[in-house]
């Protein structure tokens, strides 16, 4: 979907994925009535299906057409169902899927249990994990309709060995969105190395055409986790990393940690006037009225991007290394994954929801965009053209990364890229030394 689930708007873009407030999570696992490991199933009587169903999502122009296109199949079947469908701005959703759960007005809803690495203490389990403990979340593990889905995918969202969400899809997002019309006209090639990258910024700026569209509202912190996926460029990379932070052996402020800040800083300096102001659309608009060569965006863009049918675009890493097997794969995630709350007004109509969902896969996906969650499935021939950096599935930073709960604001990703001009107001070395001191403050 749009980048706000990991950054600014939506949590990716300032945290992790989106989850309640402690508070509110153990308020609703309180009043939820569940025991943990809730099952539910689909109902076998179409006519017993009935009632009010509340669906909330964070919104994005192609999920949002699949999800009509679901909604619509789903009608036809159950034509006694009112569907509730709210697909919530990015930078509100947070909020609004917060006081909802809460209130217990949610049938249908995203959600993203995790398990904590050892080195992680408990304190820092996120809430959706706290609510699967608690029974706060249906066990889909045993569907029919679960069989659909790749089992490798299903791996990858399993807590504590159930399945509690059904995957929209997959989306990678460490690279750049480029026109390939202005690339071809200013004889640019893409770059695979970071002296070939700021080489070809440069030579855009230079010819008077914005090198990176930005949306500062969204956006912005996915250069941070594009040049964290080049400079630490495997599973293992990273997860060492955060093994190495939890145990402060290593520093923020210092060495490659530090780089990432330092190359994410310059290439702020390529984006558009102003755009740390900017949102999605705004972003979105420059690349297709051809005043930005490039858009820092994820996969999950393709759908909405090929609908409006104005640019031929490609997708390539970030290279961030210059050393070119570092930049050769993208880092992404399974995508915004569906759960019933415990909770939940109309269970047998969420149940329900999802086996349709399932049987109408290729329906939603053809206006989603996303890599499939389903074999057999054709995604977008923009898949093709980046098979070569996705051959190997490759979690992005803020897939690995657990938030210290105890650690100060600046250290929470722990790259403080927020601090970062023009985004904040200072400089690489001054954002990794406060990120670093608010880390330390989490011992």
């Amino acid at each position: 979907m749009s980048p706000s689930t990991t950054f600014a708007g939506r949590g990716s873009r300032a945290a992790r994925l989106v989850t309640l407030s402690l508070t509110a999570a153990l308020a609703f696992a309180g009043c939820s009535g569940s025991s943990p490991g809730s099952t539910a199933s689909v109902p076998t009587d179409a006519s017993q299906v009935k009632g009010d169903l509340n669906i909330v999502v964070s919104s994005a122009a192609g999920s949002d057409a699949g999800f009509k296109a679901v909604n619509d199949a789903f009608a036809a079947k159950y034509p006694n169902v009112k569907v509730n469908f709210s697909a919530i701005p990015n930078e509100n959703y947070n909020q609004t899927r917060t006081s909802r759960l809460s209130a217990g007005s949610i049938d249908l809803v995203v959600a993203n249990p995790k398990e904590l690495p050892s080195y992680v203490p408990a304190a820092n389990e996120g809430d959706d994990a706290r609510l699967a403990d608690a029974g706060g979340w249906v066990d889909l593990t045993s569907q029919p309709f679960m069989s659909k889905f790749i089992p490798t995918v299903l791996d990858q969202i399993k807590y504590k060995g159930k399945n509690y969400t059904v995957p929209t899809g997959l989306s990678y997002y460490s690279g750049l969105t480029y026109n390939k019309k202005i690339f071809a006209d200013n004889n640019l090639q893409v770059p695979t190395t970071w002296d070939e990258f700021i080489k070809l910024c440069d030579t855009l700026k230079a010819k008077g055409i914005t090198p990176i569209s930005i949306g500062g509202k969204d956006t912005a912190g996915i250069i941070m986790l594009s040049v964290v996926q080049s400079l630490y460029p495997t599973a293992a990379a990273k997860q060492d990393l955060a093994k190495g932070l939890y145990g402060y052996t290593v520093k923020l402020n210092e060495g490659q940690q530090l780089e990432v800040l330092k190359k994410t800083q310059q290439i702020y300096t390529y984006g558009q006037a102003n755009f740390a102001g900017s949102n999605y659309s705004q972003m979105t608009s420059d690349f297709l009225t051809g005043k930005a060569a490039m858009i820092s965006d994820g996969t999950w863009n393709v759908g909405s991007l090929r609908s409006a049918n104005k640019v031929d675009f490609g997708y390539f890493p970030l290279p961030a290394s210059n050393t070119a097997a570092d930049n050769a794969s993208l880092g992404g995630k399974v995508e915004l994954s569906l759960g019933v709350p415990g909770n939940a007004k109309n269970i047998p109509a969420a149940m329900a929801w999802l086996q349709v969902f399932a049987d109408n896969y290729s329906a939603f996906n053809t206006q989603a965009g996303f890599a499939p969650s389903q074999a057999g499935v054709a995604g977008d021939p923009f898949y093709t053209d980046v098979a070569s950096y996705t051959k190997t599935f490759q979690p992005a930073w803020d897939i690995i990364w657990i938030p210290n709960t105890k650690a100060g604001q600046a250290a929470a990703l722990p790259f403080n890229w927020t601090a970062v001009t023009p985004m904040g107001s200072s400089d690489a070395q001054a954002a990794a030394d406060a990120a670093e001191k608010d880390w330390e403050a989490g011992k």
